[in-house]
C-alpha cells in the first residue's frame, strides 16, 4: 500500500511540474502573439498611410502581368 501511495504521490508531482511548465509556455507564446499582433497591426497603418498618399495609376503606368 505504501508503495502505490508513493507512486502516485510521484506522478503528482511530474503532473505539477509539467502544469506550471506548460503554463509558462503559453503565457511565452500569449505575450509573443500579443507583440506580433501589434507589429502586424502597425504595419496595416503604415501601409494604409503610404496607399492613402498615393496617386491613382493610369493604365499608361501600370506594369504588364509578367514584370
Amino acid at each position: 500500500m505504501q508503495a502505490a501511495l508513493e507512486q502516485i504521490e510521484t506522478k503528482i508531482a511530474y503532473l505539477e511540474r509539467t502544469t506550471v511548465e506548460l503554463s509558462d509556455v503559453v503565457f511565452r507564446q500569449h505575450r509573443d502573439i500579443q507583440t506580433l499582433q501589434a507589429q502586424v497591426n502597425a504595419l496595416q497603418e503604415r501601409l494604409h498611410a503610404v496607399q492613402a498618399q498615393e496617386a491613382p495609376r493610369t493604365p499608361d503606368q501600370e506594369r504588364p502581368p509578367h514584370y
